[in-house]
């Protein structure tokens, strides 16, 4: 029986104008509904109302006190009468705006905030020129903190609203800004009266976006007024949390970003898109015409001149050795509608499937795995419906507040609500301070770490026999096979505590609402796909899929890599993960398309690579992919593209890959385009064009069509928009998503298949996409290379918070530089102390494929015996070190487990 709850409302005027609203609004929210403007220094939106700055007084009749509320504390009443801008209003605003002059530092003419600043509107609008309180003891001269490369802090500026602590403690949950002292002497500061660049503030730049006068204020924004510059709201190019901003610009130039209101970020942002999305793009490196190397030299060349021989070399290569001797690799962090361009080059043009995209590298494991368990490989529930109201958080493998800092915030906002996060990980990863739990399992034991939670969960009756029954198959075999991981087998394997695993998986089961969120630690393994399974087969077991504030929910690296896949930038797939094995799916591309299409399943990009080393791959298409930097044993990488008989990279930079090209062609950013990006939540959401491209860089889709064209396949697009309409019509999920209602939602999560289609937040709901989920029985196995006498460390890699994968965007961003500019290795103090290492020392590390030299991080992140690095910088590439074993069935590298040997340099 469905029950209907009745909402209570109150009936009130505001200026006269009558209006309705549910029992508990207040003034404030119930003038914006009115279109009534009030004042406020102090609110914000997302946050419990504070009333501290007092501008939003109202005059309610016959109220308490004269009838003088604040509209952001006060609610609706029944009958309520409400006056916003009475005589004794305005009077009471005046009051307010002298009191804040009275010790404001008035040099609005250089200040970076004029035109932008609150307090300054308001005082313009309120008459107040300059304050008539002229005695006291004033906020002290020269106090600025300049010392954070992106901001300066003036407190002389400051109003005490306290806006930039409410945001660094209750939305980034950091907690670095407070009040500090009495009286007069009050003022905002960092903990313990330290400088910026010496507390832990993060520089995510969400205190200087919220406030409101020129305080705290971007050191970029002094180039600039608010009344030179036009705002385009686009999606930021950095991870997969799809957060929503609008670039500054002024004239032609991208000067700064500010947070707008997206579903995924709610107005936040982090260090990278708040301060490094926006400088690349104009930075004088940029490709800016096409190159052809002649006698080994790079040489500018029209682009008539570039296409000419791309067409022709990759002609007489298909002519010669077979369509299939060519390959392409597509960009992820592009948009959708260059990707599906790509794919359908590499695919119609071409003739051949070898096209990937560097998810293979990533969140394969999660395509393939989540596909065969769960019907669809990608995340199940919103990033909201996951971190707001829920019981417990089971992370596994991932450190959300470095790969994806704003969903990482809300994990930290969701910890201070009373939220219970399980940390599956084997670093203690900042999260670990504040979890319920934190099972420092050692890396590459994931799948013995779910059997293990398995066992448990079906010993102590947990499990929900009732989903088990109606909605999955093959949970006998799994049952049979998880009897065998009892907790303290589990725990000899993970080198974790038993009573840990078992209050761990009653943690997890028990609760009515938990999610796992997982990440690379997961997927970058040669088990990965099975350690995807893994995760499905827990989620499935306690019946928590297709139900909100549950689900498996891999959170995917780059900004677009879930578009990528989406668009069938993958050799097995066609658009909307149509398989290529099928005929009937590949009749009806090639009736779309108009051209007969190879049947033969292709290569992945960690297959085309050892290929072409054998001499099968002749010719290579990269776009916007640095194999050099970002695959495993870059020494193998190195003499793949070194054995090509033909190579085209097209890109911003002249990157370290770029440099083995034939040709090299010049693409724009995502800045200089329209298009469209798809999040890890499966939400596909605008990307909108802010500046001209820079020289005689083209839009990439077209480059594409060019290529075809000159190949014998006519192909031209007049926008973005009208390959987004293709897409539709050829992809199912993608049916209903068009530019028109990406305007008007803000974006769409697929599958959506109809114009009436609202897209799908949870998927699974009712039925699985495969009919029912699918338990696999998957036994441990160890991973490929192991810690041994010669090289007895462990070593695995991950990200850094202030960088992003190979730096071409945040390497460019001098301030990111200031503060993160060479490579570390993260050792024990316990192994650092025998090696006689100490922090900061240079040291050399060794494996079976590589020698790098690094920096020593000193610390207890890592258990002894295990070290930890990033990917991010060219002084200590990991990857010359990482091995390239793969997992059997997505053919994803293992990045996370390999041996080293560490020496210090003397």
């Amino acid at each position: 029986m469905e029950i209907k709850m009745k909402t209570a409302t109150v009936t009130m005027s505001i200026d006269n104008q009558a209006i309705t609203v549910p029992k508990g609004t207040t003034v404030l929210e119930a003038a914006e509904m009115l279109n009534i403007d009030i004042p406020t220094l102090c609110h914000l939106k997302e946050l419990a109302p504070d009333g501290s700055c007092r501008m939003c007084t109202v005059e309610v009749e016959g109220g308490r006190k004269g009838g003088l509320t604040t509209a952001c504390t006060g609610h609706c009443q029944e009958g309520m009468v409400v006056h916003t801008a009475s005589p004794r209003v305005n009077d009471s605003r005046r009051f307010v705006l002298d009191l804040l002059l009275s010790n404001h530092k008035l040099d609005c003419f250089s200040c970076g905030k004029n035109g932008a600043c609150k307090l300054q509107d308001y005082c313009l609008e309120y008459g107040i020129d300059e304050t008539s309180f002229t005695d006291g003891k004033r906020m002290p001269c020269h106090q600025e903190d300049t010392s954070n490369p992106f901001f300066e802090y003036d407190p002389e500026k400051c109003i005490m609203c306290r806006r930039c602590s409410k945001v660094c403690q209750l939305r980034q949950g950091r907690d670095v800004i407070s009040i500090s002292k009495r009286g007069f002497d009050t003022k905002m500061t960092p903990s313990y009266g330290a400088s910026f660049d010496q507390s832990l503030c993060e520089s995510c730049g969400n205190c200087v976006s919220a406030c409101p006068t020129g305080a705290l204020v971007s050191k970029d924004h002094k180039n600039y007024r608010e009344w030179e510059t036009k705002k385009i709201p686009t999606t930021c190019p950095h991870c997969g949390t799809g957060c929503q901003m609008n670039l500054v610009v002024k004239g032609n130039k991208l000067v700064g970003v500010e947070p707008i209101n997206g579903a995924a970020n709610k107005n936040l942002l982090c260090v990278k898109g708040k301060f490094a999305s926006y400088k690349f793009v104009g930075s004088g490196d940029r490709l800016t015409e096409p190159l052809i190397k002649r006698n080994g030299i790079f040489e500018p060349a029209s682009w008539d001149e570039a296409l000419t021989l791309v067409a022709n070399k990759f002609s007489q290569l298909k002519a010669d050795h077979g369509a299939d001797s060519l390959a392409g690799f597509s960009c992820s962090r592009s948009i959708n509608e260059d990707n599906y361009v790509f794919q359908k080059m590499m695919r119609a043009a071409f003739g051949t499937n070898n096209v990937d995209n560097c998810a293979r590298v990533c969140h394969s494991a999660s395509v393939h795995g989540l596909a065969h368990t769960l019907g669809s490989g990608a995340m199940t529930n919103p990033i909201a419906d996951i971190t707001t109201d829920v019981d417990v958080i089971l992370l596994v493998g991932s450190n959300p507040e470095e790969a994806h800092p704003v969903i990482g915030s809300q994990i930290r906002q969701a910890m201070q609500r009373g939220t219970k996060v399980i940390v599956v990980d084997p670093r203690k990863i900042d999260l670990v301070k504040n979890c319920e739990l934190h099972l420092q399992i050692q890396a590459g034991t994931n799948v013995a770490f779910a059997n293990g939670m398995m066992h448990v969960i079906l010993k102590e009756g947990l499990a929900d026999r009732a989903f088990i029954e109606e909605k999955t198959e093959g949970f006998e075999a799994l049952e049979q096979l998880v009897a065998d991981y009892p907790p303290e087998k589990v725990a000899e394997i993970c080198h974790i505590e038993a009573e840990d695993l078992v209050k761990a998986a009653r943690l997890y089961a028990k609760a009515e609402k938990a999610p796992i969120i997982y990440c690379l630690g997961v997927t970058e393994h040669s088990t990965g796909t099975e350690g995807v399974m893994s995760m499905s087969n827990m989620a499935m077991l306690v019946g928590k899929i297709g139900k909100p504030g549950c689900g498996v929910n891999p959170l995917r690296g780059q900004n677009n890599v879930q578009g990528a896949c989406d668009m069938g930038c993958m050799p097995y797939d066609f658009p909307g993960y149509q398989k290529v094995a099928n005929p009937e799916v590949r009749a009806k591309f090639e009736k779309a398309w108009g051209v007969s299409l190879n049947k033969k399943v292709g290569m992945t990009s960690t297959q085309v690579l050892p290929a072409a080393t054998e001499g099968k791959i002749k010719g290579l298409y990269i776009f916007g992919e640095d194999p050099i930097v970002t695959d495993p044993d870059t020494n193998h990488v190195r003499q793949a593209l070194k054995n090509l008989e033909f190579f085209v990279v097209q890109e911003l930079f002249m990157t370290e890959t770029a440099a083995y090209a034939d040709v090299v062609l010049p693409g724009i950013s995502y800045a200089e385009k329209d298009g469209t990006f798809t999040n890890t939540e499966r939400r596909v959401q605008r990307v909108r064009k802010a500046v001209e491209p820079k020289g005689e860089a083209r839009e990439d889709f077209a480059i594409f069509c060019d290529v075809m064209t000159r190949l014998g396949y006519p192909c031209h697009y007049d926008s973005a928009k009208e390959i987004m309409d293709e897409i539709a019509a050829v992809t199912p999920t993608f049916g209903g998503i068009n530019y028109d209602r990406l305007e008007e939602t803000g974006g769409l999560q697929w599958p959506c298949r109809t114009n009436e289609d609202p897209g799908t937040p949870i998927m699974h709901v009712g039925e699985f996409t495969r009919g029912k989920g699918l338990f696999m029985a998957i036994p441990y196995k160890k991973s490929r290379e192991l810690p041994d006498e010669m090289y007895p460390y462990l070593m695995s890699t991950g990200r850094m918070l202030y960088h992003y994968n190979t730096r071409a965007m945040t390497g460019r961003t001098e301030g990111i530089n200031q503060i993160a500019n060479r490579s570390y290795i993260e050792i024990n103090t316990v192994d650092a102390s025998r090696l006689g290492i100490e922090e900061g020392d240079k040291v050399k590390v060794k494996s079976r494929r590589g020698t790098i030299e690094t920096y020593a991080a000193v610390g207890n992140r890592v258990f002894p015996q295990e070290v930890f690095m990033t990917f991010h910088f060219p002084d200590g590439n990991v990857n010359e070190l990482t091995n390239a074993e793969f997992d059997d069935i997505a053919i994803i590298p293992e990045y996370k487990v390999c041996a080293v040997d560490i020496t210090p340099i003397k």
